[in-house]
């Protein structure tokens, strides 16, 4: 037998209740139904749903986000890199679980993330707009949280998904020319090699400041790149670059003896750019030497762009590209995951590449035929 419908009187009238046992066995059910073929509707669902493997149990779907916010913590989340944890782990504690942490996993609608999603883009009185890149990233942790609960098939399918989400939007990319990049280093005592280090070999400011004295190898003019520090809650903690492969990175050549000179006196683990124990911090955003260097360029030449270290990766980029580089040379100074990567970050910097292609194609022809 399948189940049973039996009728029973309630405060709003005549009701019906639904009687069943589940894949494992145990007996449950469901009431409130108010017509027999309601009733006769929902037992053959859940009958067709047994037989299929595709039953859903009511009781589980009852678990809470928070529940499933806990095994995302301690799985998911423990494997990432201390930076990108520790801001998933606010994404979650400020935005996600405030909103959905009580809720069922099975009672939450798309519809309602959708009104979440815009509700997050407007100003209120706790809080300001969040930016495109905010708002993705709490989609993206509540939809890593409803996985789990999709997976153990709690519910059939997150309500995350479809969701629209707000276009991303690039921050302009500044690069800066051999003669600003001299500018630069000149307008910033005692960090000139750390600026031309940084605009000649693009590494990343985590990267730049976790390279210690033994990932030199100042006869072949190399560095092996395999650390990156990151302060988390006020502690350094090291781990390794992005995409977690280690790699070599060439020095350039006027560049030898000032890192050598920067080496002197310092063991193997000791960090190239910081004279202590512990990595060079990144310079305060608003009043750090690095603002500060920028402010007196700027002084002398109004055109001298904004800029933050992280453009001096790009002006990286940009230099070896204008010298002739090909973008597989790029992409592995860079540290990037594939060329396509490269290409899509720096497309920009190719666009004079269609020209030169026509005029080389038209040449060979005129060569080839006359």
């Amino acid at each position: 037998m399948a189940g049973s419908i039996t009728p029973y009187d309630s405060a709003q009238g005549k009701r019906y209740r639904v009687r069943y046992r589940k894949p494992d066995g145990q007996q449950t059910d469901k009431r409130g139904f108010k017509t027999k073929r309601e009733a006769e509707t929902y037992l053959a669902e859940v009958t067709v749903s047994k037989a299929t493997g595709g039953y859903l149990d009511p009781s589980l779907g009852k678990k809470t986000v928070t529940m499933f916010g806990e095994q995302w913590k301690s799985g998911r989340l423990a494997r990432l890199k201390p930076s990108s944890r520790n801001t998933m782990e606010t994404t979650w504690r400020v935005h996600v679980e405030p909103k959905w942490g009580a809720r069922g996993v099975a009672s939450i609608r798309a519809s309602e993330v959708e009104d979440w999603v815009s509700s997050l883009m407007v100003t209120t009185d706790d809080r300001k707009a969040l930016g495109a890149q905010t708002v993705r990233r709490c989609v993206f942790v509540l939809s890593s949280v409803l996985a789990i609960a999709e997976r153990d098939g709690i519910i059939r399918s997150s309500p995350t998904k479809g969701v629209p989400l707000p276009a991303k939007k690039s921050k302009p990319k500044r690069y800066l020319t051999h003669e600003q990049v001299e500018q630069l280093a000149a307008a910033a005592p005692g960090h000139e090699t750390l600026m031309l280090l940084l605009a000649y070999a693009g590494l990343r400011w985590g990267e730049v400041s976790a390279l210690r004295v033994r990932h030199l190898d100042m006869l072949r003019r190399r560095m092996l790149i395999e650390e990156n520090a990151v302060l988390v809650k006020g502690v350094y903690e090291i781990g390794t670059p992005k995409h977690g492969e280690s790699r070599e990175v060439p020095i350039p050549l006027f560049l030898v003896k000032p890192i050598a000179k920067l080496c002197e006196g310092k063991g193997r683990d000791g960090f190239v750019f910081s004279g202590g124990a512990s990595p060079m911090t990144y310079p305060h955003r608003t009043s750090g030497w690095f603002v500060k260097a920028v402010t007196a360029c700027q002084a002398v030449d109004t055109s001298f762009p904004t800029i933050t270290p992280h453009d001096l990766r790009h002006t990286a980029a940009s230099l070896a590209i204008s010298a002739g580089a090909n973008v597989k040379a790029v992409q592995r100074m860079l540290g990037h995951a594939s060329a396509a990567m490269t290409l899509d970050v720096y497309a920009d910097l190719f666009d004079d590449d269609l020209e030169a292609v026509a005029v080389a194609m038209s040449e060979a022809r005129t060569a080839a035929v006359g």
